[in-house]
């Protein structure tokens, strides 16, 4: 049914949240502020990183570039402590390339992160991986001109992909660049936002993703 399957990747291939919270916290405490829970910055990802640190010091915080250059740092030397794919996931990227079906990742962590973490984890199992680059014009999610990007260097048209991801970004980001979306319930949102959200297809195993497409 479809010619490539293209990943978010925290919370859907990924499980980044203990990194997340250390290297979130690490700059909180930089800058003697207050702590986060696990769960509090469970709920404050999928929007970037610049947002993530905007929600975890409190909007109006100041030094909001401070903290995020300080949550970076950390976070790019520490994002592979305890990062690791959710189970079947290598299984899964396995099958769809024995399947001849390209697959991909598009994420809204920055992109050094990105192809850090996909060159780590995912050799040779991704034809293509991005994150969010505004400099370079890739913009974050929900605003589908990275995905878009990754349909075009795939050389497909997107009814030909289909999008996997654990948000309701995902879910809008596929709706903004025409494509179909399927919604993990493994990730960083409950099944029952998912279907607030609007998620038409969801799936509770990563080989599960296999019946859909």
């Amino acid at each position: 049914m479809y010619k490539a399957v293209i990943f978010d990747l925290d919370g859907t291939l990924l499980d980044t949240l203990d990194d997340l919270a250390n290297a979130v916290n690490y700059a909180l405490a930089y800058y003697r502020l207050p702590q986060r829970t696990r769960e509090e910055i469970c709920s404050f990802v999928g929007n970037g990183m610049a947002n993530l640190i905007a929600r975890s010091a409190g909007e109006d915080t100041p030094n909001q570039d401070k903290i995020l250059a300080t949550f970076r740092a950390h976070y790019g030397e520490h994002c592979k402590d305890e990062t690791k794919p959710y189970a079947d996931i290598l299984t899964l990227l396995s099958a769809l390339k024995e399947r001849g079906i390209k697959t991909a990742v598009l994420s809204n962590k920055a992109d050094y992160a990105v192809q850090a973490l996909a060159s780590e984890y995912f050799p040779a199992l991704l034809d293509m991986a991005q994150g969010e680059d505004e400099e370079n014009g890739i913009m974050r999610k929900p605003n589908p001109n990275g995905l878009l990007n990754i349909i075009n260097n795939l050389g497909l048209a997107p009814n030909e992909i289909v999008y996997v991801g654990d948000s309701d970004i995902d879910i809008q980001t596929a709706k903004n660049a025409g494509t179909n979306c399927i919604s993990v319930t493994w990730g960083f949102r409950s099944e029952a936002f998912l279907r607030e959200s609007g998620a038409t297809v969801l799936v509770n195993s990563p080989l599960q993703i296999l019946e859909n497409i």
